[in-house]
């Protein structure tokens, strides 16, 4: 969904309150005065009771507090900005919140964790943060927030005479090469691709690191595909964004795909690449695309369990590198072949407050990524367990020197169920992923 259709400008105001609490009935009752059907108590006590369980702040100065509760409509996004600050138990370093968002869902929304994933994903830009907090009024503030949200802010790509060869050219080989579709690599330009600039009746998939939802009539990208890439080589994100459009169903096993791109930021194509699925992934599938994907998880989940993984091997924890690994699907097949070396973290929890697609989870996971053992998550994203022991054994394939016990446990759990492991390695940083017993790199080492 758009997230800027959710927005209204009587619902974005400048918060008076300096606590938590009294700000959550602030913002409350300015949904209340616009909806009179909803109850300022009810809300405010459905808040509190989130926060209590787990805390809603998500660091540079945000909160993002939530609720579901029975009403007509599917969402109501209001949004608070304080000028001094507001005191939070969950906050870092005694860092204030600046800016509160508040999502009140219908019980009934069924994509509500993918729509509390987008906006923590927008308002974690620090362009997008900096223009909220210090614009001088609220109009500008929720011109700024429709623009950020609605995916209005890239920069046009610079249409140079090589940009617009390179796109003509790009074009031409892949009808030559009766290519599928035209992967365009957005991160090549700072601040994106602007709608328009590019448009061809080939398909056309936006790879990109952040992703924009063109306005309505702008359909000129078919799919936007959102790959985080750390590097600034050319065409970084390729083999994860061909993994994550096979899992989607956006290209098929036996298509061909052209790919256009250059150096992150450079502002200029100098990359064309044509990819033959088929032979790209032998290895990994054995004849279909949806053999790839077990057949309980679902493409977004391992596309969060991807990017956590991502995230990690750059991030590492308190200025060190991390090593984890990640099991996803089949987990009562798992099940039989772990055990668990501490006490289970996430046992106790609602299913929707561990479930991976939850914003809240990040830190969290990679709070526990510390811990020796394996993450345990099923297909729909539920973290069932962490520091869990595998003892799966794998006597057929052969792993690359170099790599130890993690990456031969994740190869084993592959093989022994119907699942998908991920590896983050501490020594190197890369992350690999494991089908069958069969590695497939999707980041590079660490330089």
């Amino acid at each position: 969904m758009r997230l800027d259709k959710v927005i209204a400008r009587t619902r974005v105001v400048d918060l008076r309150s300096v606590e938590l609490e009294a700000a959550l009935d602030e913002l409350a009752g300015v949904v209340v005065s616009k909806f009179p059907d909803l109850k300022q108590e009810t809300l405010l006590k459905g808040l509190l009771v989130r926060e209590s369980t787990m805390t809603t702040y998500l660091g540079h100065g945000v909160a993002l507090p939530h609720i579901r509760i029975k009403m007509p409509r599917r969402y109501i996004l209001a949004v608070g900005r304080s000028r001094v600050g507001i005191r939070h138990d969950g906050s870092i370093s005694d860092e204030p919140i600046r800016l509160v968002f508040m999502l009140i869902a219908d019980e009934k929304a069924r994509d509500y964790l993918q729509v509390l994933a987008a906006i923590a994903r927008q308002v974690k830009e620090p362009e997008l943060l900096d223009g909220l907090v210090n614009a001088s009024d609220l109009d500008i503030l929720f011109e700024r927030l429709v623009s950020g949200f609605g995916g209005l802010r890239p920069v046009q790509a610079q249409q140079s005479r090589i940009n617009r060869l390179m796109f003509r050219e790009a074009e031409s080989v892949a009808r030559g090469a009766a290519c599928k579709a035209i992967m365009v690599f957005g991160d090549t330009f700072v601040g994106g691709i602007e709608p328009g600039s590019m448009k061809s009746k080939l398909k056309m998939i936006l790879v990109t690191r952040t992703p924009i939802e063109a306005s309505e009539g702008e359909a000129h990208f078919s799919e936007t595909i959102q790959v985080r890439s750390f590097s600034s080589q050319r065409l970084a994100q390729l083999r994860s964004a061909i993994l994550v459009a096979l899992t989607r169903g956006i290209i098929a096993f036996k298509d061909r795909v052209c790919c256009v791109g250059g150096i992150t930021g450079s502002n200029q194509f100098d990359t064309l690449v044509v990819v033959d699925i088929e032979r790209e992934f032998q290895t990994l599938i054995t004849g279909s695309t949806s053999d790839l994907l077990p057949s309980d998880v679902t493409p977004e989940v391992l596309e969060r369990v991807i990017a956590v993984a991502t995230e990690l091997a750059v991030e590492g924890r308190e200025g060190r590198p991390v090593g984890c690994l990640f099991v996803v699907g089949d987990t009562s097949k798992v099940a039989q072949f772990t055990k668990p070396l501490v006490l289970n973290p996430f046992y106790g929890y609602k299913e929707e407050d561990r479930n991976i697609l939850n914003p809240f989870m990040d830190e969290t996971v990679k709070e526990f990524s510390s811990i020796d053992g394996a993450f345990i998550i099923r297909g729909d994203g539920v973290v069932e367990s962490a520091g869990s022991l595998i003892q799966a054994t794998d006597s057929d394939h052969n792993l690359p020197s170099g790599l130890g016990s993690r990456h031969a446990a994740a190869a084993a759990i592959s093989v022994t169920s119907d699942c998908i492991s991920i590896v983050v390695s501490s020594s190197t940083g890369q992350v690999t992923l494991f089908r069958r017993g069969v590695m497939l790199p999707l980041t590079d080492k660490r330089r």
